[in-house]
Parts: C-alpha cells; sequence; structure tokens
C-alpha cells in the first residue's frame, strides 16, 4: 500500500535528497524546504532508512486538521485513533515544530498533544500509556504553519547521520550528511583519487569510501524506530537488509586522509575499523597540509578546513592564504572542493571559484567552493 512520506535534510541538500529518493524508487517526489516530499510503499520506507546519505529522518504523516486555538489543536489531535499506534505497554513522545502565529511556544504544543493521548487512552481504558523523551516505542511530530497541522510518526528514531561507524570525534566534526551531500555535490566517479588533507576523524573519507563501495549508510544500524512499529514487516526488512549487505562491492579506489594531529588520525582509524571492506582503500596519516606531496597525479580533493571558531586560528586570513597558494602551486590537476562559513576568509584562497554552493555546517551558513587546479594557463 503507497503512504506519503516526508525525508528532512539540511539546508542546501534538498536537491540531492531529491535525486537519491528518485534511484531508491520513490514516487512523486517534490522538494520542499529542508525536506523532500515522496510516496511509497512499506519496502520504500525501510529502504529509505537504510539507503538515504543525505536524509536527517523519515516522517510519515497519518492526520492534517486546522486549528488557531489550543482547544482546537486538542481537538484535532483527538481526532486519530491512537489505539491504533499505541497500547499502555508502549511509550511515546511528542515534538513539536511550530511556524504559527496563533502558536508561540513548541513546548506547550507538544504538551498539549501529548494531553489528547493520554486522556484519549484514559476515557477508553483507565490507564494511559507513559511518555519517554529518550528512546520512546513511538516519535510523534506536530507540523503547525499557521493555521494547518500535521501528525506525522518519525520512522528513523535516532537521526539518520547517527550511522554507527563514529565511535571518537576531533574538535569540530563535520556531519555525517553534510559530508555525504558534498561528495554528491562533488560529482566524483567513485574511481579518482581521493584526498582530504585536513581529515579531522575522517567523516569526509568514510563517507566517500561508503559510496564507492555502495555500503548503505544504515548498514551498522539496528534500532530504526520503524521496527518497533505494529505493522513492522520483519521478513520484509531482514530481506532489504541482506540485500544490502550482499550489494557491497569491492574497488581499487585510494582514498587518502591526513592530518597534523596524531591523535586526530587514531581518531579516523578507528572509526573506519567498523568497515573491513574499507581498510584496503583507505588510508589515513599524521601530515601537514602545507608540506604534503601529492599522493597521485590527478585526483579530487574535498575538504573542511578550520574556520577560525571551534578550531583557533592564529591568523585566519594567513591560513586561508597559504591554503590557496599550496593548492595553486603544488596540486595541479586536482578537483579542490572547500567548506567554510569563515566566509571573509575563504575569499582570501586567491583562486576563483567555478561554484558557490550555500550550505549549513550546524547553524553556520557556510559556502562550499569548487576550485579547478589546472595545469599552467586555464584552457591549456
Amino acid at each position: 500500500m503507497k503512504m506519503n512520506l516526508v525525508a528532512r535534510t539540511y539546508a542546501g541538500l534538498e536537491e540531492v535528497l531529491a535525486e537519491e529518493l528518485k534511484q531508491l524508487g520513490a514516487e512523486h517526489v517534490k522538494v520542499a524546504k529542508r525536506a523532500v516530499e515522496y510516496s511509497g510503499d512499506k519496502e520504500i520506507l525501510y529502504k529509505s532508512n537504510l539507503w538515504l546519505r543525505t536524509a536527517l529522518d523519515i516522517l510519515k504523516p497519518i492526520h492534517q486538521f486546522k486549528a488557531k486555538s489550543t482547544e482546537e489543536l486538542y481537538a484535532g489531535v483527538s481526532e486519530i485513533d491512537w489505539s491504533g499506534y499505541l497500547d499502555l505497554k508502549k511509550t511515546f513522545s511528542v515534538q513539536a515544530i511550530v511556524n504559527s502565529s496563533y502558536f508561540n511556544h513548541s513546548q506547550f504544543a507538544a504538551l498539549k498533544c501529548k494531553d489528547a493521548i493520554v486522556d484519549q487512552f484514559r476515557e477508553k481504558t483507565n490507564d494511559r500509556p507513559d511518555v519517554d523523551k529518550y528512546d520512546p516505542d513511538l516519535k510523534i511530530v506536530i507540523r503547525i504553519s499557521e493555521n494547518k497541522c500535521s501528525i506525522l510518526l518519525n520512522s528513523s528514531g535516532t537521526p539518520l547521520f547517527k550511522r554507527g561507524y563514529r565511535k571518537t570525534t576531533g574538535d569540530a566534526p563535520i556531519n555525517e550528511i553534510l559530508a555525504a551531500g558534498m561528495v554528491h555535490l562533488s560529482a566524483w566517479d567513485g574511481k579518482t583519487p581521493f584526498i582530504d588533507p585536513m581529515c579531522g576523524s575522517g567523516t569526509l573519507c568514510i563517507e566517500a569510501g561508503m559510496k564507492s563501495l555502495n555500503i548503505a549508510p544504515g548498514i551498522l544500524r539496528d534500532d530504526f524506530a520503524f521496527q518497533k512499529w505494529r505493522d513492522f514487516d520483519l521478513e520484509l526488512w531482514d530481506m532489504l537488509y541482506f540485500e544490502a549487505k550482499d550489494a557491497i562491492t569491492t574497488s581499487d579506489v585510494k582514498i587518502y586522509g591526513y592530518d597534523i594531529s596524531e591523535q586526530t588520525v587514531r581518531i579516523a582509524k578507528n572509526n573506519m575499523s567498523s568497515f573491513r571492506e574499507l581498510r584496503k582503500n583507505i588510508t589515513f596519516d599524521q601530515a601537514d597540509f602545507f608540506s604534503l606531496e601529492k599522493a597521485a597525479e590527478n585526483g579530487i580533493i574535498i575538504t573542511n578546513p578550520p574556520y577560525d571558531k571551534r578550531i583557533k586560528l592564529q591568523d585566519d586570513v594567513a591560513f586561508y592564504s597559504d591554503m590557496g597558494t599550496r593548492l595553486k602551486h603544488f596540486w595541479e590537476g586536482y578537483d579542490a572542493w572547500i567548506i567554510s562559513s569563515n566566509l571573509s576568509a575563504l575569499k582570501r584562497i586567491g583562486l576563483r571559484p567555478n561554484r558557490n554552493i550555500i550550505l549549513y555546517n550546524g547553524p553556520d551558513e557556510s559556502k562550499l567552493v569548487h576550485l579547478p587546479l589546472y595545469r599552467g594557463k586555464k584552457g591549456h
């Protein structure tokens, strides 16, 4: 049976996620703000959680109504027969996302939704299910845009960027979803040598390796919220999971990650250890970018240098200027992709980008710039 679904993502990655969904077989794919709406059956729902690299979570809408007051909000939530989703032994949580002149506080909206659910059970059974904010059996999301209210079920549970491989992080780790999106936006072919010269805890290299070997991003997880739903199809899930295991390929691609900190390199190696398939493809070593030599004659560089925020720089302008000089004179023949929220320093690289893509690294507006590093003069 087909259902409407919503995959949430970060600003700037909506088109990337839409492309992923089309490749997955989703129908009626429509880009929205920080989300993609689509339709599919239960198999598509499970695959979305298992395979989407740039999705934050997958939501299933179950009810819509209009409300301009707390009474109308309560009544709208009460229209749902919650015994179809919950019983007294199951726990639940409510998250409210509010953008409305009628409702000022998301926590209050979540509380009214919770009250409506609890009261419905009390009236029918003289008992109620418990709320669990941390590990509920059912995660409910209410979205309010002015007077339009939508009730959705979160099928993912823990956000999908928590792949399960990152045991420890460095001082300023890049989010897995953003890293996967950067790899996709670079149009890397999965064969050309891949270098991250300031790799931190290794996320960009690992996400690149997972994509090149067709490793499903959710393959290490065993805690999706849909597994606790009443209609969970264990046989279907097992089939899709083992299909994903069998789909992992081999490759001769070389991926190199370097960092100036020996401790951070150890963290990257430890994170990579979750995937034995990647050990022959990814190499992590300690090195300073400003003295690093080419690992291959040509390739692609994708990196997340310090922004002078969580990792402080002695002189951010000089750092970015020197980075541009190093790229220009020592990395000819490469394509460089650099993300930074230090937009003023980023301009000091001194190389003209042929693409500027606005993304968000956490709350910070950032730019992903593409710098082709031509041999000799451009066009020759």
